[in-house]
Order: C-alpha cells, then sequence, then structure tokens
C-alpha cells in the first residue's frame, strides 16, 4: 500500500536523516541526468524531493502523486505543479515525459502492471525513465523506520525482469543510502564520506536503493488480450445461408412477383 503524503513529507522535509537520504539519491541521479533543459519532467509516487534542480531549465515539471497517497502542493513558494490522480490513470498526455522519475510509486503499489503500462504510455520515444526502489539485500528495506522499509523491496536481477516485461530496456543502473539508517549523531555526520566510499565500492549490492536508467522498446512488442481478438472478424454467422437478395445485381432467382401469390 502507498505511504500517507503526510508521513513522506515529514520524513524528507523535517528529519535529519531525510534530508541525508534526499540527498544522496538526488546526487546519484543527477550523475545521471545533469540537465533537463528545454525537457519535460514528470516524477511518480512521491519523487518531488529529487526534482527541484530541473525547476529552472525544464519546458515542464509535473509531480504525478496516487490518491491512495494524498497530495502536497509542490514547490513550496512557486507555482504549484503536483497533481493527484489514479495510480493507473495519470491526466499526462501519451508520449509527453522526456524524463520519468519513479520514486515510491512502484513498490508500494497494490497494481504495479497498471503503474507500468502508465510509465510506458506518459515516456516519450527516445526519453528516459529512472525507477528507484528499496534494495532487498540492503539496510533501510529492513527497518521500517522510513519509507524505504515499506513496500516489495527488489533486487536488481528482480527490477530488470519486471521492466523488461513492460517493454523496458535497461540502460545503466546506480545505487545510494550506503550509510545505514540509523538517527544517531555519528552516522548522521559521516553521512556524506560513507557515500562517497559506497559509490566506490559498490554499484548495486550494499546501497539501500538501486536506481535504474530505461528506456521504452518502440514499437512495443504485441500482447495477446482484448486489443488482438478485436482485430478479427466476429463469427457469430458462421453457417448461414447467404441473404436472399430482392432487387438489383445478384438477385434470387424468386422473382418479385412471385411473392405474396398463393400456391397452386
Amino acid at each position: 500500500m502507498h505511504l500517507d503524503v503526510i508521513d513522506l513529507r515529514q520524513f524528507y522535509y523535517r528529519t535529519r536523516l531525510g534530508r541525508i537520504a534526499q540527498k544522496a539519491v538526488r546526487e546519484r541521479m543527477l550523475e545521471m541526468w545533469p540537465s533537463a533543459r528545454g525537457e519535460t519532467v514528470v516524477g511518480f509516487g512521491f519523487a518531488v524531493p529529487l526534482m527541484r534542480p530541473y525547476l529552472a531549465d525544464a519546458r515542464r515539471v509535473i509531480g504525478v502523486m496516487p490518491a491512495q497517497q494524498g497530495v502536497m502542493p509542490w514547490p513550496a513558494g512557486l507555482d504549484n505543479v503536483s497533481l493527484l490522480c489514479r495510480e493507473g490513470l495519470w491526466p499526462v498526455q501519451t508520449g509527453q515525459a522526456d524524463k520519468l522519475i519513479c520514486l515510491h510509486g512502484l513498490e508500494t503499489s497494490e497494481h504495479p502492471a497498471s503503474v507500468l503500462d502508465e510509465c510506458q504510455r506518459v515516456l516519450a520515444p527516445g526519453g528516459r525513465a529512472l525507477f528507484i526502489v528499496p534494495n532487498r539485500m540492503g539496510l533501510w528495506a529492513r527497518r521500517d523506520g522510513t519509507p524505504f522499509g515499506f513496500g516489495r523491496p527488489y533486487s536488481l536481477g528482480q527490477l530488470e525482469a519486471q521492466l523488461e516485461a513492460f517493454d523496458f530496456i535497461p540502460e545503466r543502473h546506480a545505487a545510494a543510502l550506503f550509510v545505514p539508517p540509523s538517527p544517531k549523531r555519528f552516522w548522521l555526520k559521516s553521512a556524506d564520506m560513507v557515500e562517497r566510499l559506497g559509490t566506490k565500492l559498490s554499484r548495486n549490492r550494499a546501497g539501500g536503493v538501486i536506481l535504474i536508467e530505461v528506456s521504452k522498446r518502440i514499437p512495443a512488442r504485441r500482447k495477446p488480450g482484448l486489443a488482438e481478438r478485436v482485430r478479427r472478424p466476429l463469427r457469430v454467422l458462421e453457417g448461414s445461408s447467404q441473404p436472399v437478395g430482392v432487387s438489383g445485381r445478384g438477385q434470387s432467382s424468386t422473382s418479385l412477383d412471385a411473392i405474396g401469390k398463393e400456391p397452386a
């Protein structure tokens, strides 16, 4: 189930551990995507803590928040760009997103297939999506005191397999949150150093979260289902005789004059 937007806001904006997590994940994201000049950036779930660096240069920034989570106005002090929607029905045009960020949107969803279908739909050809999920091998997935301790944690292989099933092509991956999820002063003060060391030593195993960048397959593979079946004509009249013509070309051998006459 999705976390409540009030709890997410409290963690990322009101706690020191949350601000450290926000900074660590955002720095990994900016290493992959240093700029979004002239592009449309869409975030799903609770991705807004990562999207502020793109506000100045992006053509448009949209924060999509699922109804089960709730919505908050964002960014503070500027025109609101966040909106509330059903997780499987986003008010975003097809192919509009040049960059798509999914944070606390996939692992907490009760209908991840609907989320991935919408991600596939709104992502532009040539665009990139970044999925950020708890690492099942990391410490953060084992502590329910942070948002990363809820939902389904993933290994890198599990996440890649699920994304490939929805016609996404993995391009590269990274990891973040090597510091333990502890509010103790020692770990909070040494967080930057631990993140730097962790990035050099491990790309995905020890980090608390996995970041994977994907592109979309074009064209998408054809999937069986209703869309495939309706292309085939219905056969409900198979075996019935052809209709009898009453005029013009192909008229039946029975003439119009015979209609209504009594048999001899």
